[in-house]
């Protein structure tokens, strides 16, 4: 799947929200929640890497435990 196939569908399912008003708004939520993940990608692999990495963010917070929960 395309990057602009990804960003369709993400942009199809936020304009389903009555929370988000306007493109200007998902843009910088979408921004948002991609940093989230590539982030969460790097400390998954430091974690690999670095006996002693400690996360900066705490584990309830993290991408991989709150983007799994389906009561999110």
């Amino acid at each position: 799947m395309s990057v602009s196939n990804i960003v369709k569908s993400i942009q199809d399912i936020m304009r389903k929200d009555a929370g988000v008003d306007g493109d200007a708004q998902r843009i910088g939520q979408m921004a948002w929640l991609l940093f989230l993940k590539i982030f969460d990608s790097q400390e998954e692999e430091l974690e690999l890497l670095q006996d002693d990495y400690e996360s900066p963010i705490p584990v309830e917070l993290l991408w991989r435990n709150w983007a799994s929960d389906k009561k999110a």
